[in-house]
């Protein structure tokens, strides 16, 4: 944050008010006010009412930050365990894995602006007996989307990581898959599934605040960026506190996921000695 704070600044200072131009192209944004108003001017704005005699700037910030968490955080259980079948069976059956990854794979090309209008409409006449389908429920079915995926890869890697020597040993001890899956390949995927896991929590916050976007949900960062972004011309420091926001959405999540590290890891290695 204060390496790009410095950046900011320094750009701000030095850069042209008109843009950065490159034989006639330009490369980096305007420096002037309008464009990129000042890192104080911006913590100033978030201590201010949203509107005259309105809660402060700050308050609705984090009040649409803990609503898109939400979201989030069911967007990123739900691909989460996806992501966790898919991979299990992937690494159970070859023929799964050699039918099913290319479409893992080019599921994450499909472009969440067309994505998200296709979801909000078949979801539309859902329900849950006497429970209507929720807005904020097509948003999660966004968040799971893209958080799937590197769980699914990330953990299929893991799987498929143990050395033939090692699931050679517990084929000895008559161990069957599932017991292998757990005594062996499941703890042995664990440095490679906190990276996925990372990606796919900072993945769900940008599919949650993109359809936040898309599908015109209220309530959530995404939306105030798009209302604060209608003052860009007369307040636009006030359009960089929700993009703010976001952004410390996206690391408190990514902060989150780091912590069930710890435990998990110290986990693994009392099985790696009790293997030993």
């Amino acid at each position: 944050m204060i390496v790009f704070a410095l950046l900011w600044e320094g750009y701000k200072a030095v850069g042209n008010p008109e843009g950065t131009a490159v034989l006639g192209v330009k490369v980096l944004p305007r420096a002037d006010d309008l464009s990129m108003p000042h890192l104080w001017t911006v913590a100033q704005r978030l201590g201010k009412p949203e509107l005259t005699g309105g809660r402060p700037v700050w308050q609705v910030v984090f009040d649409a930050c803990l609503f898109t968490l939400g979201v989030t955080a069911v967007g990123f259980v739900v691909g989460t365990a996806i992501g966790f079948v898919l991979a299990t069976l992937m690494s159970r059956f070859r023929v799964v894995e050699r039918g099913l990854l290319p479409y893992v794979v080019l599921s994450q090309t499909v472009p969440l602006v067309a994505l998200a209008p296709l979801v909000a409409g078949w979801s539309g006449a859902l329900s849950f007996g006497p429970y209507p389908w929720q807005d904020w429920m097509t948003v999660a079915v966004i968040a799971a989307y893209l958080a799937f995926f590197p769980v699914a890869v990330g953990l299929l890697r893991g799987l498929q990581s143990p050395t033939a020597a090692g699931v050679e040993l517990m084929r000895s001890y008559a161990a069957g898959w599932w017991r292998t899956y757990g005594k062996l390949r499941l703890p042995a995927a664990l440095p490679f599934l906190f990276p996925a896991l990372r990606l796919a929590g900072a993945a769900a916050v940008v599919g949650a605040v993109v359809g936040e976007i898309s599908t015109g949900t209220r309530g959530g960062i995404g939306r105030l960026v798009i209302e604060y972004s209608r003052e860009a011309t007369s307040d636009p420091a006030k359009v960089y506190t929700a993009m703010l926001g976001a952004a410390v959405l996206g690391l408190v999540v990514a902060g989150v996921v780091s912590l069930l590290e710890l435990p998990l890891m110290r986990h693994r290695r009392r099985v790696e000695v009790n293997v030993v």
